[in-house]
């Protein structure tokens, strides 16, 4: 595997874009927050809704997972092939192209809302979110060290984690309302979506750029692992830990509405909606309240809660117990939360500067194979054996995977 990658340059404070309808840099870092969330909270959106379309429709279980594989195999595509361009195509320039993609799929939702249309809608979703992701996340980080330049990377970094698991958050709660109490609740979401999503494409124009645009343009290639070989041990872990726990909120994005109806015989579409809210929502807030700490010891608390919060799960459902399964998830949201940001961290401490968006685009490649395959191999085992067996030997893997990768995390961390 090479391990070269074509430099980039990223803005310095000496050298910002001085262009009068532009907004500062410090603007310019809410400004991609916002749209960073805007994108994640439309892209869960359909995750109650998917009862709705089962209801109407009548296609079985599984089809569930392959309509949420679809967005996932759409991330990543995206990550491998166009993730890491930003390093020289321009960061905001990306995001635009993301939110242009989300803006399709959303049109696609309303006039294309049959099986093969929400497999291609979630699909190009995904294309949307896997080019944003790094590409907003490295965009966050450089707008701020140019704002705040004696600030360093914590605050950038726990924004960029919180809005994308926040986003995540607000898209279930947000479809289960609009399914709970209005009307046209399979059109009306993906309506205000486009609206959102066309106003956020219009603030973003007004972002400076933090990547100078190379004069000869690099030879196109997929995306590449770029980590000096001494820190692949250190990376690899990272993103063992990435993958466990974006497999968690697969397991909550795709299938929470079918455990609740099926296991626990609940129907709200507000309580399948809010049931992943909670999750991406303690997943979020657990950055924010544990920043103060060192990150060695957010990474020991992060391994402590997806431990007790996985178990929980199985307890839940092998007793039958709302409750502890509702409580289990949030505690495993929230320790994920903190194990993905550890990831986060120390992946960015790997790079180089000039190639820290391919480095960025890989631990997300990694994730999203974590959001996909799992929820593949989950509707693959429901053909054959029950819901209950099937969640249980999932978080089983699950939690092995997250505790190992914790604790071989613990040596990087500081």
């Amino acid at each position: 595997m090479s391990m070269k990658a074509p430099a980039s340059h990223p803005t310095s404070p000496a050298r910002q874009d001085a262009r009068p309808w532009r907004l500062r840099h410090g603007s310019g870092f809410w400004i991609v927050a916002a749209a960073f969330l805007a994108v994640m909270a439309f892209s869960t959106v359909p995750t109650p809704l998917y009862a709705l379309y089962q209801q109407r429709d009548g296609f079985p279980t599984w089809v569930v997972t392959v309509i949420f594989a679809a967005y996932a195999v759409g991330v990543i595509a995206s990550l491998f092939l166009i993730g890491h361009l930003s390093d020289w195509a321009g960061r905001r320039r990306m995001v635009l192209v993301a939110i242009a993609l989300e803006i399709v799929a959303a049109a696609l939702f309303l006039v294309w809302n049959d099986v093969s249309g929400l497999i291609v809608a979630r699909f190009i979703s995904g294309v949307g979110v896997g080019a944003l992701t790094a590409s907003a996340t490295a965009h966050l980080g450089e707008l701020r060290s140019v704002a705040r330049p004696a600030e360093g990377p914590r605050l950038a970094s726990t924004v960029s984690t919180v809005v994308n698991t926040g986003g995540l958050a607000l898209g279930p709660l947000i479809g289960g309302v609009f399914a709970q109490f209005l009307p046209a609740p399979l059109l009306l979401p993906y309506a205000v979506f486009l609206v959102i999503l066309a106003l956020a494409a219009l603030a973003v124009t007004l972002v400076p750029e933090t990547v100078e645009r190379a004069e000869e343009r690099p030879a196109y290639r997929p995306q590449r692992i770029s980590v000096p070989a001494a820190s692949r041990g250190a990376f690899s872990a990272a993103a063992v830990a990435a993958f466990a726990g974006f497999a968690v909120f697969g397991l909550f994005t795709s299938l929470a509405p079918s455990v609740l109806a099926g296991t626990f015989h609940v129907a709200s579409h507000l309580v399948a909606g809010a049931v992943p809210f909670s999750v991406f929502a303690a997943s979020a807030l657990s950055q924010i309240v544990f920043a103060p700490l060192r990150s060695r010891t957010a990474l020991i608390v992060a391994v402590v809660l997806v431990a007790i919060g996985l178990a929980g799960l199985a307890v839940g459902v092998l007793g039958d117990s709302l409750p502890v399964f509702l409580i289990a998830g949030v505690l495993a949201g929230a320790g994920v939360g903190l194990s993905f940001r550890a990831s986060i961290l120390v992946a960015g401490s790997l790079a180089e500067p000039e190639r820290r968006g391919e480095v960025l685009a890989a631990i997300f490649l990694v994730a999203y194979i974590g959001l996909a395959l799992p929820v593949l191999l989950v509707g693959v085992a429901l053909i054959l054996w029950p819901l209950v067996p099937v969640l249980v030997g999932f978080v089983a893997i699950v939690g092995v995977l997250s505790v190992v990768a914790g604790v071989r995390m613990l040596p990087t961390a500081k």
